[in-house]
């Protein structure tokens, strides 16, 4: 084993958003957190099987996906003991009250609403993976 592998691992961020240009637009975000590893989904369920192939960190994740919403994903994520820990960020442009209400029962760690201030989000994601390594 050398030095190298015994290097702390990258953290992982997935972005999970069915609509291609807002997953590119995240993924180009993303660049300026070259510190992390970042991995895709366009649904739900591809989400979950991220979660259990990639063991992401944090994920970005959108609500109003086919297959299985944002909201079920991060229910599935928190309510598991192996993925409850995962820092979930929902990025929507859903933006009234109940909807965060239903959200926060979900258990995100955050919420954001489209359309997504770049700096704000990096600072955001920075912030919380920085304190994700510290506990």
């Amino acid at each position: 084993m050398t030095v190298e592998d015994v290097s702390v691992a990258k953290p992982t961020i997935l972005l999970v958003d069915d609509n291609a240009q807002n997953l590119e637009l995240l993924e180009v975000y993303m660049e300026e957190v070259p510190e992390a590893r970042v991995v895709t989904a366009t649904n739900g369920l591809e989400a979950m099987e991220k979660v259990a192939s990639d063991a992401p960190d944090l994920i970005l994740l959108d609500i109003m996906m086919p297959k299985m919403s944002g909201f079920e994903v991060c229910k599935r994520i928190k309510s598991d003991p192996k993925t409850r820990d995962i820092i979930v960020v929902m990025v929507t442009a859903l933006n009234e009250a109940s909807d965060i209400e239903r959200a926060a029962e979900c258990g995100t760690d955050d919420y954001l609403s489209k359309p997504i201030e770049r700096k704000a989000l990096v600072d955001l994601v920075r912030a919380l993976l920085s304190n994700k390594t510290r506990n």
